[in-house]
């Protein structure tokens, strides 16, 4: 008989710390983009190309560190390119950011195929390994929730009070969140509003590589085809439920991290179908927008600004 200790208890909570990673990385893209004006819903796209970028350069370097640079640099290539088309040419930003996810698909297949003779895997890599933070993995309860993981999750922490602490308590934050309010202000004010919307959604690009890092270097340590999962899709709904703050959106994926967590435990114990036990993520993105979505109030209204 299985109880529910056999089901909750801190190595779930642990588990959805580890779940909720990725989320919270291609949110925090997310903010940045959105904080002035460009929707970007081709964070599922950065993240796949940018798994599949790290476990390539891993593969050849032996490095897992030069892997996520890679990672890193790619996501920003392809956040630029958003950009490129939403800012400079006044493109649709749904058009691009699901072109960006579409090219995403092809291209990782495709490449599996040249570099592994597989397009559904790659060969197994060298990984990030866990570290433990002394002290904190001695606390009862906290510590084996917090106290060993990969780097890549104790980054992602730092990142979400750093980032808080950048949109909303220096001026640099406050002429982000005006490029995006009132772009016309801004740029009245002096502020270069095309500069900061290129460095924001390079920016949210890269923070989509960080995420696809860890899923391919920091957890599976390698490449399988779509291995996002439509991850990309649930950062923008912890975006939304978090209302467009950091500390917020890590709440959100937080929820939607043990969600997954939740759906690999039953999965394990075989307590319910796993067609049904799949489609928990899912249901949860789906039940959190039809809540939240008629009542959130974007940052923007996502128009592209012409100067003059």
């Amino acid at each position: 008989m299985v109880g529910i200790i056999d089901i909750i208890n801190v190595g779930l909570f642990a588990a959805a710390l580890r779940m909720a990673t990725p989320i919270a990385y291609a949110s925090l893209g997310g903010i940045f983009s959105e904080r002035v004006g460009v929707m970007n819903i081709g964070l599922e796209g950065m993240m796949l190309l940018s798994a599949f970028t790290g476990v390539a350069v891993t593969y050849y370097t032996a490095n897992p560190w030069l892997g996520v640079l890679g990672a890193v640099l790619v996501g920003g290539l392809m956040g630029f390119f958003h950009a490129l088309l939403t800012v400079k040419f006044s493109g649709d930003q749904v058009v691009s950011g699901a072109g960006i996810n579409l090219f995403a698909m092809g291209f990782t297949a495709y490449m599996s195929q040249v570099l592994w003779g597989s397009r559904g895997a790659s060969e197994s890599v060298s990984g990030l390994k866990p570290i433990s933070i002394p002290i904190l993995k001695d606390l009862p309860v906290i510590g084996p929730i917090l106290g060993t993981h990969t780097p890549l999750v104790y980054i992602m922490l730092l990142t979400v009070v750093l980032s808080y602490i950048l949109l909303f308590r220096t001026p640099l934050g406050l002429r982000i969140r005006a490029v995006g309010e009132h772009p016309t202000a801004a740029d009245t004010a002096g502020i270069d509003v095309h500069r900061v919307k290129y460095i924001c959604v390079t920016l949210s690009g890269m923070f989509a590589g960080l995420g696809g890092a860890f899923m391919s270097l920091g957890h599976l340590s390698l490449f399988t085809y779509g291995m996002t999962g439509g991850r990309g899709f649930i950062a923008m709904a912890a975006m939304i439920f978090g209302k467009w703050m950091p500390v917020g959106a890590f709440g959100a994926s937080l929820l939607f991290g043990f969600s997954d967590a939740l759906q690999m435990r039953l999965q394990s114990l075989g307590l319910l179908p796993p067609q049904i036990i799949l489609t928990i993520p899912y249901v949860l993105t789906v039940a959190v927008l039809s809540g939240v979505v008629g009542r959130a109030k974007a940052p923007s209204d996502y128009k592209p600004y012409e100067k003059g």
